[in-house]
C-alpha cells in the first residue's frame, strides 16, 4: 500500500509517500481502507522525534482516519466488510479495570493510533474491533475524520473534567486549532458563554463565525486585562488550556473565584511557574485531560450526525501534500483541521 511516512526525523522535507507492506488484521481486529485522515500536532513531535517515545523507522502517522472495513480478523463480530466508520484513536487492553469501567484512557498500557503504532494515514490501516464507530450517512468523509482526537479532547476537559454549566464564561486559548474550535463548539452547546483567543485577526473573525461571544488577540494585547474588563473583573469559570508555557500561567491569573483550568498539551512549553497564593486563595482547580473514553466518540459522532456539532475543515489536501500539510500545522495557518484526501 501507499503510505505517508517519514525515514528519518526532521522537518516536513522529511515526509514522503512510499509503498510498504498493507497490514493484516489479527484475531480481534479489523482492516480499514482509509478514505480521509486529520492531522494533529502530535504528528508534528513525533516526525521532529521525541526523546522519550523511540519510534521504529518508517513510521506512519494519523490517529484521526474515517473509511470503510476491507477485512475481518478471527472472533470479530458486529463489523462486516464494506461498513464505512470512524476510528477511535485510543488503543488499550480491553481486560483491566479501567478498560471494564469504561475509563479506558486510563488503561496501563494505553496508546495512540499513529503515535505508538501505524496509523491511518496511508490506504489501509489495522485497528481493533472495539474501536469502529459507525459512520453517519449524512456527514463527508473529511468533516468525519476530523472529529475523534479533537472533539473527545476537548468533551472530557469541558464536560467530563471541569463540567461546564450553562451560563458560564469559558475562555478557549488557541481557539484556531483542533482542539479549539471543537472546544468553542461544545462549550456553546452547554449554553456557555466563550471568550476565544487567536493570533490574528482571520482566526478571530473565524472564531467569532463560529459562535465566540467575544475575543482577543493574544499576541498584541495583555489576556489577563481583557478577560477582566470582558468580564467585569470576576475572571472566566473554565480556561480551555493546550500551549502550556506563558498562556499556562496568565491562565491561572484569569481565572475568577472557583475557576477551573483543564490542560491537555504544552505545545509553547510543558514547566511553567504556578503562583500558589492565585490556587488556594480563590480556589482554583488545575485539572489534567488526555483524550476520553471510547464510547464518547458515539455520543459526538450522533451530536454531528443531528447538526448540533459542525467540525472546522481547514483544508483538504491528497495524501502526496504530505510535506505542504505539516508546514501548514506547523506555521500554524489553519482555523481547524487539515485532512488528507488518501481514497473516494
Amino acid at each position: 500500500m501507499l503510505a505517508a511516512l517519514f525515514r528519518r526525523h526532521g522537518g516536513p522535507e522529511v515526509m514522503e509517500v512510499g509503498e510498504v507492506p498493507t497490514p493484516v488484521p489479527g484475531p480481534g481486529q479489523v482492516l480499514v481502507k482509509v478514505r480521509a485522515a486529520a492531522l494533529n500536532h502530535i504528528d508534528i513531535w513525533l516526525r521532529r522525534g521525541l526523546p522519550a517515545l523511540k519510534v521504529a523507522l518508517p513510521h506512519i502517522a494519523g490517529g484521526d482516519v474515517c473509511g470503510t472495513v476491507a477485512g475481518l480478523g478471527s472472533g470479530v463480530r458486529g463489523a462486516k466488510e464494506g461498513d464505512r466508520v470512524v476510528l477511535n484513536p485510543g488503543l488499550s487492553c480491553g481486560r483491566c479495570p479501567s478498560c471494564l469501567d469504561g475509563r479506558d484512557n486510563f488503561c496501563p498500557e494505553y496508546k495512540m493510533l499513529g503515535e505508538h503504532a501505524w496509523g491511518g494515514e496511508a490506504e489501509y490501516v489495522v485497528v481493533p474491533a472495539a474501536n469502529l464507530v459507525p459512520a453517519p450517512t449524512g456527514a463527508s468523509d473529511t468533516d468525519l475524520a476530523a472529529v475523534p482526537t479533537a472533539y473527545i479532547t476537548a468533551w472530557q476537559m469541558l464536560v467530563d473534567r471541569a463540567a461546564v454549566r450553562q451560563g458560564e464564561t469559558v475562555l478557549i486559548i488557541a481557539a484556531g486549532s483542533g482542539v479549539g474550535t471543537a472546544a468553542l463548539q461544545i462549550a456553546k452547546l452547554h449554553g456557555a458563554r466563550v471568550i476565544a483567543t487567536a493570533s490574528t485577526a482571520r482566526k478571530l473573525e473565524a472564531a467569532r463565525a463560529h459562535g465566540a461571544d467575544e475575543t482577543i488577540n493574544h499576541a498584541e494585547t495583555d489576556l489577563v486585562a481583557e478577560v477582566k474588563r470582558l468580564t467585569g473583573r470576576r475572571g472566566v469559570d473554565i480556561v480551555v488550556e493546550h500551549a502550556g508555557g506563558a498562556a499556562f500561567e496568565k491562565s491561572v491569573v484569569a481565572c475568577a473565584r472557583g475557576g477551573r483550568i483543564v490542560t491537555c498539551g504544552a505545545t509553547a512549553g510543558h514547566e511553567v511557574t504556578l503562583n500558589l497564593r492565585h490556587v488556594f486563595w480563590r480556589q482554583i482547580s488545575v485539572l489534567g485531560s488526555t483524550l476520553a473514553s471510547k464510547s464518547r466518540l458515539f455520543t459526538i459522532v450522533d451530536l454531528v450526525a443531528a447538526g448540533r456539532l459542525s467540525p472546522i475543515v481547514a483544508s483538504v489536501l491528497p495524501l502526496g501534500d504530505i510535506g505542504q500539510a505539516h508546514r501548514m500545522l506547523e506555521a500554524r495557518e489553519a482555523f481547524g483541521k487539515v485532512v488528507l484526501r488518501v481514497s473516494s
